[in-house]
């Protein structure tokens, strides 16, 4: 993928699909590193999927036969000289703590570095394609930090749907009013 933006949409999106009720995106970024965490609270994989997940031939799809999002990220990682790891508890393993957690950690000094891309419209996107799901969304930045958390807009909304119209171009301009206070 062009953009780490597209692997967050595309990742975060399966979590949903596997019952996530919350994704937590974490972008921890320094002048040398990008850290990348998405975690979720959703049905978790077993061993054997873990093991073979990276692989672009294992997928959960009927659709196609291949799975490109976790084995493109761990690409782009390793390919900085950074690292790649994906964690998963099964919920009839773990019926009270299952989820997955991928991390992945770039060197962004890298000639290889994939640029991070507008990750506004991905969080926006996800947030309009699963309104039903929560995401906290947090990004840390040498100079401060950009977040947004549905379950806080949901405490302030009442019954508005996070997917009307309005509350998404207002969850675009809040999280590109906080980029653009950092870069003053």
């Amino acid at each position: 993928m062009k953009e780490l933006s597209l692997n967050i949409l595309d990742i975060s999106k399966n979590s949903v699909k596997a019952g996530a009720t919350l994704t937590q995106i974490l972008l921890d970024e320094t002048e040398e590193k990008l850290t990348l965490k998405i975690i979720d609270d959703g049905c978790g994989m077993k061993k054997e999927m873990v093991e073979s997940v990276t692989d672009p031939f294992t997928t959960t799809r009927t659709t196609r036969p291949v799975g490109m999002g976790i084995p493109l990220l761990k690409l782009a990682a390793e390919m900085t000289d950074g690292s790649f790891t994906i964690e998963s508890r099964h919920f009839e393993e773990y019926p009270e703590n299952h989820g997955t957690e991928v991390t992945a950690i770039f060197n962004k000094n890298h000639i290889d570095f994939t640029p991070l891309g507008d990750v506004t419209a991905s969080v926006t996107t996800l947030i309009q394609g699963s309104p039903n799901a929560d995401f906290l969304f947090k990004h840390t930045l040498p100079n401060g930090e950009v977040s947004v958390d549905t379950r806080e807009l949901r405490e302030q909304l009442g019954d508005v749907p996070l997917d009307t119209f309005e509350v998404i171009l207002w969850i675009e301009e809040y999280l590109k009013e906080q980029y653009e206070a950092l870069n003053n």
